[in-house]
């Protein structure tokens, strides 16, 4: 009987602990965030770089041991690969409504973005984008839908304007691959270009999966252009300068953030000349922001042995401005922090991060680059 009643203190303490345990686990809210981007085929290295921003501040954020309405919170990324194809990317986008997310980063390619941001809308789901930049996404009318990079009229307007004013170019061929990137892009260079004074002197047109652009080239190349533009991914944009190079054609060649990587040199191998290439990024920082992103990018470089590609610290933030709408909603219901998410003011890795109206970035940076070596050099950050 003694060992008994001195048993019962212990049998009493256990179950103590277990409710407490319990109860503990039962007050834990998880929330879903959904991730989309290419993960295999010819963007896979960006989509994964884009990926791994969002994995950092997932992680980090439950680190903090974030609260939400009295309850602490776990977030969860749920991640799908849209391989920058529309269909899987809608398949993809209606597999995360259906597990019931409670807000989504992504898509990265355009094509893919904007008919999966019909299912997010409809679903009511808030989605922040940090990389699609065609002027369509956000000229659908959706409350839902937010980017943290300029858009194609800002970035092509600007290259098209640097190449007139800058490169002093007069004449200018123009190539796209015909996705809703490549062809906005293309488009809105054009535009800035002619307003600037610039003659476009050929257009040809090729795809997001080609590897042979010698028949277009020799057509280009009897045209003698000053400047050739890309509207495209950099896993054309590599063959192709080393087409170029074969070719002797010695035109500078521009491009969008979708060649402007740090994988060009790699892919484009020794058709890579020295300063032969101008793009821009749809980001970057100006002097005062440079030590957080270069903070960030050593940390990404610890945790995953690989430097950032281009769209890490932008999904990244993507998150962390969306969980930030969250704290000042004290909920991770969409329709009550969707309100705090369109006024948001997110000091982020990439800058400050508030958007207009029709969700795009407030006073968006674009940053210029060439290579040299093989290596993306800065030439100018601009607005």
């Amino acid at each position: 009987m003694q060992i008994k009643n001195k048993m019962l203190p212990l049998t009493a303490a256990i179950a103590l602990a277990l409710a407490a345990s319990a109860s503990a686990y039962a007050q834990e809210q998880i929330i879903k965030i959904g991730h989309v981007g290419p993960v295999t085929g010819p963007s896979a290295h960006l989509g994964k770089d884009m990926e791994n921003g969002a994995k950092m501040a997932i992680e980090e954020l439950n680190a903090k041991g974030v609260t939400l309405g009295g309850k602490k919170v776990k977030f969860v990324l749920l991640a799908e690969d849209d391989a920058s194809d529309p269909k899987q990317g809608t398949a993809a986008a209606q597999k995360l409504v259906d597990a019931k997310i409670d807000g989504v980063i992504g898509h990265l390619n355009s094509g893919t973005t904007i008919p999966a941001s019909k299912i997010y809308y409809d679903a009511g789901i808030p989605q922040i984008s940090p990389a699609a930049t065609s002027p369509k996404y956000t000229q659908q009318g959706f409350n839902s839908v937010f980017r943290v990079v300029a858009n194609d009229g800002q970035l092509g307007g600007t290259l098209g304007r640097y190449a007139a004013n800058s490169l002093h170019a007069k004449n200018i061929a123009v190539i796209d691959d015909r996705t809703a990137y490549g062809q906005g892009v293309a488009q809105e260079f054009a535009k800035g270009a002619k307003a600037a004074g610039v003659n476009i002197v050929a257009t040809q047109f090729t795809n997001d999966k080609a590897t042979d652009f010698n028949a277009i080239l020799t057509s280009i190349k009897a045209k003698n252009p000053d400047v050739i533009f890309f509207g495209g991914m950099d896993a054309v944009a590599g063959p192709m300068l080393r087409q170029m190079k074969a070719l002797g054609i010695k035109a500078k060649f521009m491009g969008g953030d979708g060649m402007c990587t740090a994988e060009l040199g790699k892919l484009a191998g020794d058709g890579l000349i020295n300063d032969q290439v101008v793009c821009a990024e749809a980001g970057g920082v100006e002097e005062s922001g440079k030590k957080g992103l270069d903070d960030f990018k050593a940390a990404y470089q610890k945790k995953f042995n690989a430097e950032v590609k281009l769209y890490a610290p932008y999904s990244y933030d993507s998150v962390m401005a969306m969980v930030e709408a969250m704290q000042k909603a004290n909920s991770a219901d969409p329709k009550k922090y969707l309100p705090e998410l369109a006024k948001i003011h997110h000091k982020g890795v990439t800058g400050m991060i508030a958007f207009d109206a029709k969700g795009d970035i407030k006073d968006g940076t674009l940053t210029l680059y060439t290579y040299k070596d093989g290596k993306r050099t800065l030439l100018t950050v601009t607005k």
